[in-house]
């Protein structure tokens, strides 16, 4: 079975390094299979990301829909995630995130907003039915020097938490559809 990993970033600068920070957790998560992983990099849909209907955003939304793990970045802004992410969530209907694992990290200059990921974005990606490993990743830009060290111990705890959610998975009994 493949994994379908997906990393969506609301940085309204292109190849920003939040970009970077969520590439990073999902090669050290991931290994190998991250290379699969569609990048979508929301700055690069600003013309079309408020176009309601968009034939172009729908695709988009359903291929993230689709994905096993979604790992969701945002720098931080006015204490939360980017109106760019936001809008982009907002295009999900309630439940519109069901069946996929979602990881939300944002990026801040410093440690003030370390509970963002956990208490403003999370909340959001559960309430549209993603299931949550853990609390979120909130990385200091002024440590980019220790990215690797940093998101590897993140990683780490992901893999410990998905680790046990998958015991806890296998154990269920079968279920008719």
């Amino acid at each position: 079975m493949t994994l379908r990993i997906a990393i969506v970033v609301g940085n309204p600068k292109p190849k920003s390094r939040t970009l970077k920070v969520a590439e990073t957790l999902a090669e050290k998560l991931f290994g190998p299979a991250a290379r699969d992983a569609e990048l979508i990099d929301l700055a690069d849909y600003s013309d079309e990301i408020l176009k309601w209907p968009s034939e172009k955003m729908d695709a988009l939304t359903a291929r993230v829909a689709g994905s096993d793990v979604v790992i969701f970045a945002s720098p931080t802004y006015k204490a939360t995630y980017t109106g760019l992410l936001k809008v982009f969530l907002d295009r999900y209907p309630a439940n519109g995130l069901a069946g996929v694992t979602a990881i939300p990290l944002l990026t801040g200059a410093d440690h003030a907003h370390a509970m963002g990921p956990t208490v403003s974005l999370a909340p959001l990606l559960m309430e549209l039915g993603a299931a949550v490993p853990g609390r979120g990743l909130y990385f200091v830009i002024g440590q980019m020097d220790r990215l690797d060290e940093i998101v590897q111990a993140a990683a780490e705890q992901y893999a410990t938490v998905l680790g046990r959610m998958a015991k806890v998975a296998a154990a269920l009994p079968a279920r008719g559809k």
